[in-house]
This record gives C-alpha cells, structure tokens and sequence, in this order.
C-alpha cells in the first residue's frame, strides 16, 4: 500500500511550469534581448523508497513516460533528466529521476512548441522602423504577437498618429493604407502604449491633440430668445460654439430627465437644459451659466448628488430642487434601488443634501434606495418649482 500523498511530477508538470515562464514574458523578453539563456532547473516529485517496494510497474511506467516526453520523435530534447539514488525495501536501491533541466532555448521552444511564435517575434524586432516599437515589442512580446498579423498596419497607424499629434485633425482623416478609424479602434489599446497616451476612446484622441466629436448641449427656450426665429422653441448647439455667445437667460434649469426636460415649463427669459449628468461635466464651459439663476433636478440616489456636487465646481451657485427628504418620503411606494452606489465626498452639497445624501450612503431608510426623476408625481412637482413660467 502507498503511504505517500504526494503527487509524482509528470511531463505535463514539467511543461507547465516552464510555458509560465513564457507567458509571463520572461522567456520571449530574454531572448529578445539577447540574453544568454539560464538554465531552468525544476525539482521533480517522485516515489518514496517505501513506494517503489510496492508498486515497481507503477514506478517504471512513471519513469518511462518522464523520459520518453524529455524527446521529440524526432530525437530533438526538450529537457534532461537528472537522477538520485533510493533505496527500497524489495529491490534495492534505484535511479529515479530527481530534476528535469532545460538547459538552451531550443529546448525551451521545442518543449512548448513555438518556434514559429519566436521566428514572428524576431521578425517584427528585426523589421521595425522604430527604436520606440522595437523597444516595446521586447516588452510586451505576447501582446505584439497577437498583432502579429496587422503588424505593418499597426506600424503605419502609428507613424500616423505620431506624425499628426496636436494637428487638430480628425481620425477620420486617415490616409494610410489598410488603415482607417476601425482598425485603429481595434488596435487602441496597443498605439496608446506605443505613443504614451491613455487608452480610453476620448482621452486617446485628447491626448494626441487631434479633434474629438464636439460636444453638444440641447436646450429649450421661449420664442424670440437669442434672436431665434419665433417659430424656434429648441436647439441642440455645440458647446465649444455655445460659449461665445452672447447668452444672458435669468434662470437656466438642468433636467436630467428627457421626457420631464420636454415637460418642463420655460422660465420666463430662460432655458431648459437636457442632461443633467452631461451638461454638469461641461459646464465650466458655458460661463454664463454663472450670471444665471441655476436649478438642477434629477435623481434622488448617491450619484444624482455627485452630479450636483460636480455642477456646483463650475456653478457655485446652483440649486436643487425636488432634491429633499419631502419629495423622497412623499414617494416611499415609488423607491427603487441603485444598483452601485457613489461613495465619493461631497463637500460642495449644503446640509441638507448632505443629510439626504448620508441617509442614502447608510442605507438608513433601506439598502441602496433611490428615487428617479420620472416617479416623482407631476402635480407634486408642478407645486414646487422654484420659478414661474
């Protein structure tokens, strides 16, 4: 009977242990950077002495396939079998395979099988027009391999990019062959670390100077304002365009919202604006916002606060309304729940957003409770604007 628990290595162990070394990078990295192989020495885990007494078919088998698998069929060695002498109670004492070493990189290539892997990895190095791509494909081997492929577009996107950083040129504007703005959003994430930018869609292209989709701000007004035609009640414009107008509204009023913006009452030589969350991101921009008489509504849950935390940075002078512990407790049969709340400090809430604010956060009155602009009651609502049409 074995007494033993342990495991005996197998091949496939051996294996293992050395494919971790690939793709973790080590191995591709050292090779590619010249450098002399080390060789990689494993302990292997065989029987006890007590273990070959009992059961010597099962230990010659495990001997067998240990050294069969240190070869191809072809007679290339992948590792080489070191040996230590046990002693057993019925056959004395053995030669049992004790480390397996794989002592040079061909070995290393052949036991994982990616020759052809390392062949496209030194091809790409040796092909590179630039010390910055060769530099990164040394550093990140695995991730250029699976470019390997589209490596000439990739290459081409990036001369591109780099050669029309702070251009103010759109994506769309390139002109390299195999290449348009698919192919370099699919391959984003690898020319952000190419050119040292972030990898996120708006920050790539920020980064690089070149030109964004413009940002838009849709807003209702009464009749006549900005010198619209009497007919006009709405207009989206661009917010870069926007801001140097000549915009005086007295009351402008954000309402996160779309069917409650196209409900709400005009204020009278005022505007409402659409998208809570994305005109408060922006609003540093529109700087006449801050000669007007703002109000915001949206969500009662932890980020429809953040939101108002974030508008105020840029308009200290905004106030919520059917924001409060009265609209909230009015509505208890029409709570939902947040599915993540925001537990960001809100220093920029007045005190009893704050409190509201807090209830939400401990979970007070329930567990991630909320209650969305569109369940408030209309009538309720209408009763408590904080202006007239």
């Amino acid at each position: 009977m074995t007494r033993s628990k342990k495991t005996w290595t197998t091949s496939a162990d051996i294996t293992a242990r050395v494919r971790r070394l690939w793709r973790d990078g080590t191995l591709p990295r050292r090779y590619l950077s010249d450098e002399g192989f080390e060789p990689i020495s494993l302990p292997i885990t065989g029987p006890t002495a007590d273990e070959i007494g009992d059961d010597t078919t099962r230990v010659r088998a495990w001997i067998d396939e240990l050294q069969q698998a240190s070869t191809t069929s072809r007679g290339r060695q992948k590792y080489a079998l070191e040996y230590r002498q046990v002693g057993g109670r019925y056959i004395g004492r053995n030669q049992i395979p004790a480390r397996a070493v794989v002592a040079a990189w061909d070995e290393a290539w052949t036991l994982l099988g990616v020759h052809n892997d390392v062949t496209v990895l030194t091809s790409l190095v040796a092909e590179s027009r630039h010390e910055r791509i060769r530099e990164w494909i040394v550093s990140k081997p695995l991730t250029a391999l699976q470019s390997a492929g589209q490596w000439p577009q990739v290459e081409a996107a990036y001369e591109w990019l780099e050669r029309n950083r702070h251009s103010r040129r759109y994506l769309r504007e390139i002109d390299v062959p195999g290449v348009d703005t698919k192919f370099v959003e699919s391959h984003r994430a690898v020319l952000a670390e190419l050119l040292g930018v972030p990898a996120a869609a708006s920050k790539f292209t920020a980064a690089l100077g070149l030109a964004a989709k413009p940002r838009s701000v849709r807003m209702r007004f009464n009749p006549g304002f900005m010198g619209m035609p009497g007919a006009v009640t709405e207009a989206s414009l661009r917010v870069d365009e926007l801001a140097g107008m000549r915009v005086c509204p007295d009351t402008a009023v954000i309402v996160e919202n779309e069917i409650t913006y196209l409900t709400m009452p005009v204020p009278r030589n005022g505007v409402v604006i659409f998208g809570g969350g994305y005109t408060a991101a922006h609003a540093h921009a529109l700087s006449w916002l801050r000669d007007a008489a703002t109000y915001y509504w949206g969500d009662i849950d932890t980020h429809g606060f953040a939101i108002v935390h974030r508008l105020r940075s840029s308009v200290p002078q905004a106030r919520t309304f059917l924001m409060d512990a009265e609209t909230f407790h009015a509505h208890r049969q029409r709570w939902g729940t947040e599915p993540k709340q925001s537990k960001a400090a809100l220093d920029l809430l007045q005190s009893d957003e704050a409190s509201l604010f807090n209830d939400l956060v401990t979970g007070r009155f329930g567990e991630q409770l909320r209650l969305e602009q569109e369940r408030i009651d209309w009538a309720w609502a209408q009763a408590r604007f904080p202006w007239r049409p």
